[in-house]
């Protein structure tokens, strides 16, 4: 007796621990893992561009070698071994997110793979390493996801459902993690991810950012991404006027550089398009040699994410040129068209922070850590179009609670700017990821079609002689629109009370069965005679005897005898009186058996249930999403 008892404790703590780690342990792992990555990547990263800076420095003109050299590279790797890992890493994600049904399996696979995970993290580091414009925050945002998908395979079932969830708690989390703000990466789920918050996915988001934000803090500390800024003492119309000039400037920065990316084949020339298209190597180490000139030009100040001179600007330790917006700009369209994986957020914030820098220098009354902050969530609004997630980024990377209001309308109207010039940077991309996965098939061409007519015609049915087919009546071949008339009849009068004595005419003998006393041809029999369009089979349909036919009817015969039968006697039907109940013989009396549309309904509701039951099944697992 007590071994039982122990055994059913056993197994009733087993199947408590399973459900524990299904409801809550699966999430907290895939949390943990993805703010572990991301923190490791920053340092990845960090360490990169240290390495290229040393180098730069020691060898001035080291760049115009490394830099080419590593592009030809990265786009090789990226294009023989990891597709998918190109550029900033969102689109895919909003590609994968944006797909329905079975479509979200088929990109996510392709798009969100661990391969993916390893490419963009190895490709990127080489990237910062030759001194590309690049960030890193887009391509967490892509890790996380990718990470938070693959914790699927731990669930006994899986769902569209259940892969999106995780999808967007995995980005959302990543953003978060890269650049330590947990507010924003909610809002960046909700504006830019999936455009919709479900009340069932934000437990997973919060939770997952929750653990991958105490991840983070542990291994980093509480910081702020850009220091806190000291706003000046300026009055409310020198800061109208920042914030207008601001929008404005930025949004259409922000809109042009959109519209570079997004319309190359305007504005770069035609033999470089092709060597785009057709040497892609080639293409990328003309890009390097690019950057490179950039900034050896630039001494140096547009290597690199630009996370550095960003900050010095806001902190007031470091000067820059009136040009280091345009050039940065440059750099970072050089870097972002051979497709090498990495962000342009942080790039963004750099050049929103020069053009800041700029307008100081112009309009010196305002003070400079606030022009640079309404600078930076401008170009970064219009980029993105995104002006929620953009100002909530700003606000918690300078903690300037106190410029709420001037961010939140310096990054709309910028925002609003930015549509004029360019559609949403990052679902553009997002569809031309979707455009290519959705591959239709395509008709084949000349010779595929030659070659495939030998299979077509084997796998033809045999004709059937003409000797096998029974004459057609002249009847029929004339009025053969009779047939369409008499079934829409038909159709109209299902909802008729005479409908049970049509069903019992068809019970009657056909043309073809022996019958003591045949009818009159007319113009329906005729029709009813028709043969049918596969004549072996009707050929092998064997005649009914005549003393089963008049005892009672025959059950087994096709339902499409039983339809043309129908047919045939709806004329007569229409206008023969119903038989009283009590004169009704036994065949016209056994189709009244038939279960009414309700009744069918009432049998079909089990199965329904049934399947609603499993769908919750399959769904029980989200409990920890509510």
């Amino acid at each position: 007796m007590s071994k039982n008892v122990l055994a059913g404790l056993h197994g009733h703590g087993r199947r408590h621990a399973r459900r524990l780690w299904l409801q809550y342990g699966i999430l907290w792992t895939g949390a943990i893992v993805t703010g572990l990555v991301a923190v490791l990547y920053a340092r990845l990263i960090e360490l990169g561009f240290e390495l290229f800076q040393g180098m730069e420095h020691e060898h001035r003109w080291l760049p115009l070698i490394l830099t080419p050299a590593a592009s030809a590279l990265c786009v090789w790797l990226t294009r023989k071994y990891f597709p998918g890992s190109e550029g900033s890493g969102i689109p895919q994600v909003i590609a994968a997110l944006g797909e329905q049904g079975h479509h979200t399996s088929r990109l996510a696979s392709s798009l969100l793979t661990l391969r993916i995970v390893a490419g963009k993290i190895g490709l990127s580091f080489v990237a910062i390493l030759s001194g590309f414009t690049i960030g890193r925050e887009g391509p967490t945002v892509q890790v996380g996801a990718a990470l938070m998908y693959n914790m699927r395979r731990f669930y006994p079932r899986s769902s569209v459902i259940l892969e999106k969830r995780l999808i967007l708690a995995g980005a959302a989390a990543g953003l978060a993690a890269a650049f330590n703000t947990p507010l924003a990466g909610i809002v960046f789920a909700i504006e830019e991810l999936s455009r919709s918050f479900e009340q069932r996915a934000s437990g997973v988001v919060i939770t997952t950012i929750i653990f991958a934000g105490v991840v983070a803090l542990g291994l980093t500390g509480n910081y702020t991404y850009f220091g806190t800024i000291t706003a000046g003492a300026d009055s409310a119309r020198e800061v109208i006027v920042a914030v207008i000039l601001c929008g404005l400037l930025m949004g259409g920065a922000g809109g042009c550089f959109c519209w570079l990316l997004l319309n190359t084949p305007q504005w770069i020339p035609a033999p470089l398009l092709a060597l785009r298209t057709q040497r892609p190597v080639v293409f990328g180490a003309l890009c390097g040699l690019l950057v490179a000139v950039i900034g050896v030009l630039a001494g140096g100040a547009t290597f690199g994410s630009g996370y550095v001179e960003a900050k010095g600007l806001l902190s007031g330790q470091q000067e820059l040129s009136g040009m280091y917006p345009l050039a940065k700009m440059a750099s970072m369209v050089g870097s972002y068209l051979p497709g090498i994986p990495g962000g342009i957020f942080a790039p963004s914030l750099s050049i929103g922070a020069g053009f800041g820098n700029l307008l100081h220098m112009l309009f010196g009354d305002i003070s400079l850590p606030v022009l640079i902050a309404l600078a930076m969530v401008g170009y970064l609004a219009a980029v993105t179009q995104s002006p929620i997630t953009s100002f909530v980024i700003v606000m918690e990377m300078i903690n300037g609670h106190a410029l709420v209001i001037a961010l939140m309308a310096t990054a709309l109207l910028a925002s609003r700017v930015s549509r004029f010039f360019a559609p949403p940077l990052y679902e553009a991309l997002s569809e031309r990821y979707a455009h290519r996965h959705h591959t239709p098939q395509e008709p084949a061409s000349a010779p595929d079609a030659g070659a495939a007519a030998p299979t077509e015609a084997a796998a033809a049915p045999a004709v059937v002689p003409d000797a096998a087919v029974p004459p057609v009546p002249v009847d029929a071949q004339v009025n053969r629109h009779a047939r369409t008339e008499v079934l829409e009849r038909d159709s109209d009068a299902q909802s008729k009370p005479d409908v049970p004595a049509k069903i019992a005419e068809a019970e009657m003998p056909m043309a073809d069965e022996p019958h003591d006393s045949p009818a009159p041809a007319t113009q329906a029999q005729a029709v009813a005679e028709e043969p049918s369009p596969e004549p072996q089979f009707a050929a092998s349909v064997a005649p009914v005897p005549a003393e089963s036919a008049a005892t009672k009817p025959d059950v087994k015969k096709p339902q499409r005898r039983r339809r043309d039968a129908l047919i045939a006697s709806a004329p007569e039907a229409d206008a023969a009186p119903v038989p009283a109940p009590e004169a009704r013989t036994e065949a016209q009396v056994e189709p009244e058996a038939a279960p009414a549309p309700a009744d069918r309904q009432d049998a079909a509701q089990p199965e329904r249930n049934e399947e609603a039951t499993r769908n919750k099944r399959i769904y029980r697992q989200g409990d920890l999403f509510d």
